[in-house]
């Protein structure tokens, strides 16, 4: 029976005390060796019970065994030098000292696979697995030597499908890209970031999402909304042609945002995953606050292609708040599920 409204979340969950600093990025681990192998494995069970616990009906790892969203894919690629850094401006918003590709990039093992045969393995749920997107790896790097974003995002794109098609194999039921670039880089995603993105889900039979938000709750982030003024249009930009994807599933950023919900018209025939939790804030929504939402959301996109989530990651806040915002995320989907079905 195929559950109406599936909550699931956009990625990250905060990670334990005793593996890296609470509510912090880029934390450094506090384990090593074996140890942190296997606190990696219990901090990924402990992140699928608390989804259990909140009745999370599509179960992600909670990003656990990553210190972040995109630079823990890029270390294991090849013709990358993390030795050799570069200061960049990361979505015209932050400087940040990144590592270089040095030469063709390649993917000489499987990134997050064993993960994600361990995550299956804890549930029977559907699982979600996240991945960079092309353009936003792109934007994570300083290039010196394809010189070209678009020729650089193809090679990304054909490194992603491998893993992601390893990915399916060992069992995951939907396969995220995230692409906060595109919220940025307007004509590069039309002219070559989707087709890229498209790339990287190619022969797929897994469900595909992308997730495009405005970031985690992080000062650069928050100070960048500041200036985006009464309404947050920037997915006018993307939707049409991402309406035309291949892509299965757009995820965005709907609590507390002044994205005009109408924008979701733009891509109707797909599922949704609207950001129904706010991740910059520790204030913990009220369950009719996230019905209140949802109900929104539901003048532009049918019923059963809703899928009711966070705006983005979890992993600055503390643990007890994510947790009260996971029980109001399916509080609040509940109440209105029950109104659909009344």
């Amino acid at each position: 029976m195929t559950t109406l409204l599936p909550t699931t979340t956009a990625g990250s969950l905060p990670k334990p005390a005793w593996l890296a600093t609470p509510e912090t990025l880029w934390s450094p681990w506090k384990l090593d060796g074996d140890e942190l192998v296997a606190g990696k494995q219990d901090a990924l069970r402990l992140a699928v019970d608390d989804q259990r616990q909140a009745g999370i009906h599509i179960v992600g790892d909670g990003e656990q065994t990553r210190q972040h969203f995109v630079t823990t894919f890029i270390e294991h690629l090849g013709g990358v030098d993390f030795e050799k850094r570069k200061v960049v401006r990361i979505r015209n918003r932050y400087d940040a000292s990144v590592p270089t590709v040095v030469g063709a990039v390649s993917r000489p093992n499987p990134v997050f696979v064993a993960d994600a045969a361990f995550l299956r393995a804890q549930t029977d749920r559907p699982i979600k697995w996240t991945l960079p997107g092309p353009m936003t790896m792109i934007d994570t790097l300083y290039d010196d030597h394809y010189r070209s974003r678009e020729k650089l995002g193809w090679e990304f794109a054909c490194l992603l499908n491998e893993e992601a098609r390893e990915l399916e194999a060992a069992g995951v039921d939907i396969i995220q890209f995230d692409e906060p670039a595109f919220n940025v880089f307007f004509d590069e995603a039309n002219d070559w970031g989707i087709a890229t993105l498209e790339r990287a889900a190619q022969g797929l039979k897994a469900e595909t999402a992308v997730h495009i938000c405005y970031g985690y709750g992080i000062k650069a982030n928050t100070d960048w909304k500041k200036t985006l003024g009464a309404e947050w249009r920037q997915y006018e930009q993307t939707f049409p042609n991402l309406q035309k994807s291949t892509i299965d599933i757009i995820s965005l950023e709907c609590q507390n945002s002044r994205v005009p919900m109408d924008l979701i018209e733009l891509v109707r025939g797909k599922k949704v995953m609207v950001g129904a939790i706010d991740v910059a804030t520790d204030a913990i929504e009220t369950p009719e606050q996230v019905a209140a939402t949802l109900r929104n959301a539901l003048r532009f996109v049918d019923a059963d292609k809703l899928y009711p989530a966070t705006n983005c990651g979890m992993a600055p806040l503390a643990r007890a708040v994510a947790r009260g915002k996971l029980n109001a995320l399916t509080a609040g989907a509940t109440i209105v599920r029950e109104e659909l079905t009344a």
